[in-house]
């Protein structure tokens, strides 16, 4: 049932990146949520009002909090979890009305702020974009968060403009992150001093093509762990996309949903078809990777690791890889 909890100055509810299934409102004191400009980077501090509530978003979509809450005076919240929060909501018409004028206002800032970038620059490369993010977690000493857009820059670019430095910058942030933690740390050389600007950004006047749209909508459903969804829109652009490009990007992703789907079987074949039909693959140390684990996951320790050392004697597999396979590895022994 809901519970109140105390929290001093200057503690901390959530950080960005916890996934959880909580939900607050304030009863006393003060809270600050603390995120990043989607335009500028600038920190932003939304001040919450006693009887309002906050986590709603990330706990009821189970997706990571995109914010930190922060405690600036001795705080009394009450805590629930979604099935209580929405018991309480079904009979509360009021706090019905509350959470349309709390979601609406996030929604009109969130549709300025993307105007605004429209606006700016009609052509916007989501590589270069997804690098920059993970460079300015890195300068402001957020190793976790830039570790992970890393990973992510280089499990949608194997073979992108910027592969050499993410790796380069991955294997920094998860060591400063173990060595460090959060905002701590030396100063990260080789930054590009104007993130998301134009020194980081090849070829920003090319216009994406229809199907590089759809595969990036479907990038973004399988990052929010829609795993059936980004099956279903992968498959269609493999089918009756004309893209060369982004037809064989989404075989390799088809690939990883039905690894996620703990369709192992399915994910075997479909990747050993994948490698045979393209045997220089750019992603091919990953696909070899998820055949590998999905033997693991079948039981089958043997055939994984044939798979595993195979990967490990491919000259040119990225750091990244190879950490994977040796911590599978290890896992499995």
């Amino acid at each position: 049932m809901p519970r109140p909890m105390s929290f001093k100055a200057n503690s901390v509810i959530y950080f960005r990146g916890d996934v959880s299934d909580k939900i607050y409102i304030l009863k006393s004191g003060r809270i600050s949520l603390n995120s990043n400009d989607i335009e500028t980077g600038q920190e932003i501090h939304d001040y919450i009002q006693t009887g309002e509530f906050f986590g709603v978003k990330s706990a009821m979509g189970k997706y990571p909090r995109e914010e930190d809450a922060v405690v600036l005076s001795t705080t009394t919240v009450i805590q629930f979890s979604v099935p209580e929060f929405e018991a309480l909501v079904s009979q509360n018409t009021t706090l019905i009305m509350k959470m349309l004028k709390v979601f609406s206002n996030q929604l009109r800032r969130i549709h300025v702020k993307v105007s605004s970038l429209l606006a700016e620059e009609e052509h916007v490369d989501p590589e270069a974009g997804l690098f920059n993010i993970g460079q300015y977690y890195l300068g402001k000493k957020r190793y976790v968060q830039a570790l992970h857009a890393f990973r992510r820059y280089l499990t949608y670019y194997p073979s992108g403009t910027f592969n050499q430095k993410a790796n380069e910058f991955a294997l920094k942030a998860e060591q400063f992150a173990q060595q460090y933690g959060a905002g701590k740390g030396p100063s990260i050389q080789g930054l590009d001093s104007s993130v998301g600007g134009t020194a980081a950004k090849p070829d920003t006047g090319r216009q994406m093509s229809d199907a590089a749209k759809q595969y990036y909508a479907a990038v973004s459903v399988f990052s929010q762990q829609k795993y059936a969804e980004a099956l279903r829109s992968f498959k269609k652009i493999a089918e009756e996309s004309a893209d060369e490009e982004f037809r064989i990007k989404s075989l390799f992703e088809i690939g990883r949903c039905f690894f996620n789907l703990e369709q192992y079987d399915n994910c075997i074949k479909h990747f050993k078809s994948l490698i045979q039909r393209y045997p220089k693959l750019p992603e091919l140390a990953d696909a070899l990777f998820h055949v590998g684990q999905s033997y693991n996951e079948k039981g089958d320790q043997e055939k994984a690791e044939s798979f595993f050392q195979k990967i490990l004697s491919m000259p040119g597999t990225s750091e990244t890889v190879l950490r994977k396979v040796r911590r599978a590895m290890k896992a499995a022994s």
